[in-house]
């Protein structure tokens, strides 16, 4: 199969190209577009078969489930099983949660999890009786669902368990020839994935961190609490992100255990020691550290630590860039987990292959 790249305004798309690729989406096809967050990969969410290509195409595990991406707050609602989404007695009932939560965060990098209903394909929950959805904050998504009347699966738009793409040629390297086309707008903004917050638990839990801040939801939902590692046990993952090895460079991706400075004198010294043993040392770190590194090593910078929104957006990309520059290996400092600061030390983690 040979991949077509249509390349469309990310601000107002040709509606013929968009036309395009909305009727590979109707016949079964897959199509990644692009999101705020990352490039994902659609299908089309009512289409157990168009699913089962999903998996196929990414080289997915079948028990991890997709978020359904739509236009509308009534092309989501029309998803749920409101029936089963009654909260106990004497708390906010889910409809009325969802509803605030999507009135404050739609279109936008947050995606919830409630009751499917029955049109819901089992395949995209991957046998889950739950549904993740989401409307992205981007003119090329929006007007692809509207134009292909239906919702998406879009899953990241990569081979499964690599870094997340944010922009086209990230989709082509990893999908080429497995995928029928990509519409290329150019980069990603947000540059981590949507929040993923389960509405079917009391309280409200965070399945995986995201461009939505926790500090955010609670304002909307008061309290919340975060997944713990040991809820993720055997049987179908209860959102992406949450049971496999994710965001990995082909590389390992070795992750100091301290904030600078005590980190980045692990990472110094144990990068002069991969050096001297004829390793070529990659670097990812901060603006505030870059200077710091010996000039012989391949230093790419994601932005600087006060600025945490640059450091996600160019996060994967980095990643990406030092596997093209032929490191052996890249050490990585984390980040303060506050604020924004939570999603990129969960990718950050996911990504690595063990301590410095």
């Amino acid at each position: 199969m040979e991949t077509e790249v249509l390349k469309v305004d990310p601000l107002r798309p040709d509606r013929e190209l968009v036309a395009r690729a909305a009727l590979v989406i109707r016949r079964g096809g897959l199509v990644a577009f692009p999101t705020e967050t990352v490039y994902g990969l659609g299908a089309d969410g009512l289409n157990p078969e168009a699913a089962k290509k999903l998996f196929a195409a990414k080289g997915r595990p079948q028990d991890n489930p997709f978020i359904l991406h739509v236009a509308s707050v009534d092309q989501a609602w029309a998803l749920v099983d409101w029936d089963r989404a009654r909260c106990p007695e004497g708390e906010r009932g889910a409809a009325r949660l969802a509803a605030d939560l999507a009135d404050r965060f739609w279109p936008g990098p947050l995606t919830l999890v409630l009751p499917a209903a029955p049109v819901v394909p089992r395949e995209v929950t991957a046998g889950l009786d739950t549904v993740a959805i989401r409307m992205p904050a981007h003119e090329v998504a929006l007007a692809l669902i509207r134009e292909a009347g239906c919702p998406l699966a879009g899953p990241s738009a990569n081979a499964s368990g690599r870094p997340s793409p944010t922009r086209a040629e990230h989709v082509l390297e990893d999908l080429g020839g497995r995928i029928d086309m990509i519409l290329d707008a150019g980069p990603t903004g947000v540059g981590v994935e949507s929040t993923v917050l389960d509405l079917t638990r009391h309280p409200p839990v965070i399945l995986r961190p995201g461009g939505v801040t926790a500090e955010a939801l609670a304002e909307v939902v008061g309290e919340l609490r975060e997944l713990a590692p040991g809820e993720v046990g055997e049987g179908p993952a209860p959102s992406p992100g949450t049971k496999y090895r994710h965001y990995a460079p082909r590389v390992p991706l070795l992750l100091a255990s301290r904030l600078p400075p005590a980190g980045l004198e692990r990472l110094l010294a144990e990068g002069k020691r991969l050096e001297q043993a004829g390793r070529r040392v990659g670097v990812l770190v901060a603006d505030e550290e870059a200077p710091l590194i010996p000039a012989t090593w391949v230093v790419r910078t994601v932005g600087s630590r006060s600025r945490p929104r640059e450091v996600a957006e160019r996060l994967f990309a980095a990643m990406r860039d030092l596997e093209r520059q032929g490191v052996d290996v890249i050490l990585a400092l984390p980040y303060a987990e506050e604020g924004l600061g939570r999603a990129i030390m969960n990718r950050l983690r996911k990504a690595s292959s063990g301590p410095l």
